[in-house]
């Protein structure tokens, strides 16, 4: 697969159920690597990015949100620290 996004651009991935939206997701925010092939964001491999700032870039609406036994602050405040 390739896929090229033009800076400044959103894209959204849509599908039915089991087509690898959420697969590709997961690779693009690293919680595992590909088995072939590479992503590169600008030339250079999501690998050599910082794991935290990699995340940071990505907005992800699931289907299933998932919630930590916590406030709602507490949650949105999870991964994005200074969130007011």
């Amino acid at each position: 697969m390739n896929v090229e996004i033009k800076p400044g651009h959103k894209i959204a991935f849509v599908g039915p159920s089991g087509c690898g939206k959420s697969t590709i997701i997961q690779l693009l925010q690293r919680f595992y690597l590909p088995e072939s092939g590479t992503i590169t964001i600008d030339g250079v491999d999501i690998k050599d990015f910082d794991i935290h700032y990699l995340r940071s870039k990505y907005g992800v609406v699931s289907q299933e949100p998932v919630l930590f036994n916590a406030s709602f602050r507490e949650n949105i405040k999870y991964n994005k620290y200074d969130a007011t």
